[in-house]
């Protein structure tokens, strides 16, 4: 089967492919920044690891999820930079000290509890993989790093979400990114098959949330809400309710799409496409409205 994405112009030094118009004809915006998976051979050089690690990094295939809605012609932003090289969902001052040889003392950094579990803007290390680099990089590949493929790819986001509130009103940025099974919830309950996050309503409207959450569960699956997963850096910095830019981020489980080893496309692949299309369809055609509600009201 071929799962090559429709041919979509290269922008910004491959750092992103953009699908559909720049000015979107609905308000509904899909970005995709964790699913490449083009590793340059500088970068398998400067691992410790094998290629199956690096792997590990990756919404393995999470960009297959959103081909129906390029062919419907949605404006969807895809990342080509995989998230060994750089994490489009960390702010760019998120990074690791321990990650460059040269550091200048006047630079402003900022930690989280995501960089010190491994996984700042440049992902350091992986449970049962201590050390993923031989050693940390310049400098001067950091500043590259954010400059070509971080700040270009947010830039775009930022651009075609403000064509799409000028045009329709409000915007909706969808965030699709895949996670490992979750553990049952307790009292017997089942796991999440997908986990939508807001920030805890300050990315997006909660009308907008309930409604992604209702059309996932009218398909008879578990949906959760902010745990364990609010959503980080991207829709944070994206969603901007108070000014008509929401923003929400969708964990959907690997299981459901990918094949028993969750390496590659799976049977459940065409049901959860049908999925994700369905909600973003259904985000796209919510009217704006005074009255959204903020989690703050």
């Amino acid at each position: 089967m071929d799962h090559s994405a429709p041919r979509a112009p290269t922008h910004s030094e491959a750092a992103f492919d953009l699908y559909g118009p720049a000015i979107p004809d609905r308000p509904a915006v899909i970005s995709v920044p964790h699913a490449a998976r083009d590793y340059g051979d500088d970068l398998l050089a400067d691992a410790r690891v094998p290629l199956s690690i690096l792997h590990r990094l990756e919404d393995r295939w999470a960009d297959l999820l959103v081909h129906p809605l390029i062919a419907l012609g949605f404006t969807v932003v895809v990342a080509r930079a995989p998230r060994a090289l750089i994490d489009l969902n960390r702010h760019e001052r998120e990074i690791d000290p321990g990650m460059i040889a040269d550091l200048p003392r006047d630079a402003a950094l900022q930690s989280s509890a995501k960089l010190r579990g491994g996984l700042g803007l440049f992902p350091r290390r992986l449970p049962g993989a201590h050390e993923l680099w031989r050693g940390p990089m310049r400098w001067a590949e950091a500043r590259r790093r954010i400059e070509t493929l971080h700040r270009p790819y947010h830039a775009a986001l930022a651009q075609v979400m403000a064509a799409a509130r000028d045009a329709h009103g409000h915007a909706i940025l969808i965030d699709i990114h895949s996670m490992p099974p979750l553990p049952p919830s307790g009292a017997g309950r089942p796991a999440p098959a997908i986990v939508l996050g807001d920030r805890f309503g300050r990315s997006a409207s909660t009308r907008l949330m309930t409604l992604a959450a209702d059309v996932a569960g009218g398909q008879g699956l578990i949906v959760a809400q902010n745990h364990p997963y609010a959503g980080d850096h991207l829709i944070d910095r994206h969603g901007r309710p108070e000014h008509g830019l929401h923003a929400l981020q969708v964990e959907i489980d690997r299981v459901l799409y990918l094949d028993a080893t969750l390496d590659r496309p799976g049977p459940g692949l065409v049901r959860m496409q049908a999925v994700v299309t369905r909600m973003v369809q259904a985000l796209a055609a919510e009217l704006p409205r005074a009255g959204y509600a903020l989690a703050a009201e």
